[in-house]
């Protein structure tokens, strides 16, 4: 499911700390980058705790409702439409849901503002009223539904966001592709799938032979950029002749070393593809500058190695 813009940001990361650090070797950043690849799994099982939680949270407001001195008719007999939701019974019951939530030990306990807050942002939306009113009355309506207000509500909602930035410093990056990989997990699931569903595998991408295959890209672009550093150092300086090297920024040099590697050492990914992904990364994650800078020294070094007959990509079906 991890697409390998993600899969780069997180060689990324691991790299930036091995680097920078003397206390960390290569086997142990490699432990530790594929834990923290892993967390997102955690990420996308607290969005889907979440939306149960606010369905408890549904349920409860109806009981208080009905226990009031002074019941109204709706509170006697309320719209059980969203508490009846079948996407979220589904998603309650799965056996492989249940052992993550477990194991991740996720839990809302002492959470009850931000659940509050959501459920009342739900309940006022447009799509939450449409939703209770209709006469549509089916699982794939209950998870279209449930599509739309993770989509436009919950996804980005700022406490919630905030709350995971706090509960692991790598969420804050990781948030777009939870979120993307949570309705994707969604919109796949079926009214015919029994509690023993399993859901996706993190690295299992539709269509690829080997299901193995990018959590290997991982940790290949990881150990080759190391194993590899110091000659990447050496054709980086010949290129950088006005700069001393270590006056270029550190995420620079590393997300140059990257792109080597993959021009190097990955013959199914055209050196296009490359090229785009670390500048687009620089964006994000260097200086301004950075943009620029990376994509005048990547040009240079692909004629070199081009000339040198080292840049060789091979495949019908290169890949990104």
């Amino acid at each position: 499911m991890l697409s390998r813009r993600h899969l780069r940001i997180k060689a990324l990361q691991a790299l930036y700390a091995y680097f920078i650090s003397d206390s960390i070797d290569l086997p142990v950043g490699e432990k530790n980058m594929l834990n923290s690849t892993g967390k997102i799994y955690e990420l996308i099982t607290y969005q889907f705790s979440f939306l149960l939680e606010i369905k408890k949270f549904a349920e409860r407001r109806i009981e208080e409702g009905k226990k009031k001195f002074y019941p109204t008719k709706e509170d006697l007999d309320p719209n059980t439409k969203f508490i009846d939701n079948r996407f979220l019974k589904q998603l309650a019951e799965n056996r492989d849901y249940i052992r993550k939530k477990n194991a991740y030990k996720v839990n809302w306990h002492d959470e009850e503002v931000i659940i509050r807050k959501l459920y009342l942002e739900v309940c006022s939306s447009e799509i939450y009223v449409n939703y209770m009113k209709s006469d549509t009355d089916n699982y794939y309506g209950d998870k279209a539904f449930i599509l739309k207000v993770f989509r436009d509500i919950i996804a980005y909602f700022p406490s919630l966001t905030s709350f995971y930035e706090e509960k692991n410093i790598y969420w804050a990056d990781d948030i777009d592709t939870a979120n993307a990989l949570t309705l994707k997990i969604i919109k796949g699931m079926k009214a015919s799938e029994d509690e023993f569903q399993p859901q996706p595998s993190l690295y299992n991408i539709d269509g690829k032979a080997d299901p193995d295959e990018d959590k290997k890209f991982l940790i290949k672009l990881y150990h080759k950029t190391i194993l590899k550093s110091k000659e990447f150092e050496a054709m980086i300086a010949n290129k950088t002749k006005n700069w001393e090297i270590d006056r270029i920024a550190t995420l620079d040099i590393i997300l140059i070393k990257m792109a080597l590697t993959e021009f190097l050492e990955f013959s199914s990914i055209p050196e296009k593809v490359t090229m785009n992904e670390y500048i687009e990364l620089s964006k994000f994650y260097s200086t301004p500058k950075s943009r620029v800078f990376i994509n005048g020294i990547l040009d240079k070094l692909i004629i070199d190695l081009k000339k040198q007959k080292k840049l060789v990509k091979i495949g019908r079906g290169l890949i990104g």
